[in-house]
């Protein structure tokens, strides 16, 4: 039997800091918006930094989502509005994303994120393709635009918009969204 004295980490202690231990690499990974500002709210940038800038003033997506966000569209069918007209598709088919708006109506998927998927997915309906090849397509593409998400901004509406973050943070966010899904459509091919 080994001295207590001479035990550098008692078995106890081990399992106790297990959980922190397999936590550590996670925190190294963080997207840019997860640090934390001040009283405890995540910092999400209100501002387009310069590079964003300029590649939101190439999509014609971006160039339109906001007329439709700040005229009383929500933010999922304000995108999914500007993904239709890009596409060609009938404005009508606003109407699937209705409820979407606000994190489902209940603070959780963000509607841009929800929004940008169904327009990814009106895109690849119109490929001259059979439908399974379609849907691995758009599977794909929808997977592009989850991961890229993950580093902007994170998935819940709730999260997104806590007590005291700015509502403008929105506006940058549709913006980045509609370039990023435009950015997908563009390059959808069976």
């Amino acid at each position: 039997m080994t001295d207590p004295k001479t035990r550098l980490l008692s078995r106890r202690r081990f399992i106790r800091s297990t959980p922190g231990l397999l936590a550590c690499p996670a925190f190294l990974s963080l997207p840019a918006w997860s640090k934390t500002g001040r009283k405890g709210v995540q910092e999400i940038p209100v501002d387009l930094s310069p590079q964003e800038l300029e590649w939101v003033k190439n999509s014609k997506m971006a160039e339109e989502l906001i007329g439709y966000f700040t005229g009383g569209y929500s933010c999922a069918e304000s995108i999914l509005m500007v993904a239709l007209r890009f596409i060609g598709e009938s404005e009508d088919n606003v109407w699937a994303a209705a409820g979407y708006g606000g994190g489902v109506q209940h603070k959780e998927l963000c509607g841009f994120l929800t929004g940008g998927v169904m327009g990814i997915g009106f895109a690849a309906g119109k490929l001259d393709t059979d439908r399974e090849a379609a849907k691995k397509v758009c599977g794909r593409a929808v997977n592009q635009y989850w991961d890229w998400w993950k580093t902007i901004a994170p998935l819940r509406c709730g999260d997104i918009r806590k007590p005291g973050v700015d509502p403008k943070v929105c506006r940058r966010l549709g913006k980045l969204a509609s370039a990023k899904v435009e950015e997908l459509i563009k390059t959808l091919e069976a």
